[in-house]
């Protein structure tokens, strides 16, 4: 496997595997590509490039049937989905882009309390967050305990809630594009992404009758 995994070569191995591929978890694979394509277009805009990651992610991952409400245990879910991609990723491509090539902004993104959702529940008045700071200081050590530890699944949640929150900034219109305030947790947040996405996929593919999940949103002619 090639450092560089991008679109063109996801693409030419699902192309040539994709008939062994169960319909659900083909279609995932299909639907996760195709962000991953368009966020490559994106060049320099890390916003657009963040925001078509996501939903390559969510193609990857979710059930659609939580997003017919508010879901308590979407958290969960990314536990579950980011356990079963680490148990069979043997050759550690995950813990080496955690722990090497992205350790850096990985660590950034944990220190930035602007992508820490209790800090903007503090600011926006609601009641019960007054210790916001004291989560962000335990959240810090718990993850430096997991990063420590090689927790590859306990390091991915720390860094998808964070992400998540980055998401929520982006998609529900809390900041403004291309803004000069807060550009780096932007501009790590679609890096790690764009790495990380492709490996997730690859992984998928490389064990397709894994359960991965049913689409809510079948093709339907």
């Amino acid at each position: 496997m090639t450092d560089i995994l991008d679109h063109a070569a996801l693409k030419t191995k699902q192309r040539a595997i994709r008939d062994g591929f169960p319909e659900t978890m083909g279609l995932r694979a299909h639907r996760a590509i195709s962000w991953i394509g368009r966020a490559e277009a994106c060049g320099e805009d890390d916003d657009a490039r963040f925001i078509f990651l996501w939903i390559a992610f969510n193609a990857a991952y979710a059930d659609e049937r939580e997003f017919q409400s508010v879901a308590p245990g979407e958290r969960a879910a990314f536990v579950d989905y980011f356990g079963r991609l680490v148990a069979r990723d043997g050759g550690r491509r995950i813990y080496k882009a955690l722990w090497q090539r992205f350790s850096g902004p990985v660590r950034m993104l944990m220190e930035n309390r602007y992508v820490f959702n209790p800090f903007w529940q503090h600011h926006n008045g609601i009641d019960g967050f007054e210790d916001w700071e004291e989560r962000f200081k335990a959240s810090s050590r718990s993850f430096a305990q997991a990063f420590q530890a090689g927790d590859s699944i306990r390091v991915l949640s720390f860094v998808f809630d964070r992400l998540y929150v980055l998401r929520n900034q982006l998609v529900h219109g809390g900041s403004t594009w291309n803004s000069g305030v807060n550009r780096a947790q932007v501009r790590d947040g679609a890096a790690i992404l764009a790495f990380l996405m492709p490996v997730f996929v690859d992984l998928m593919m490389d064990n397709p009758h894994e359960d991965w999940g049913r689409p809510f949103y079948p093709v339907v002619a």
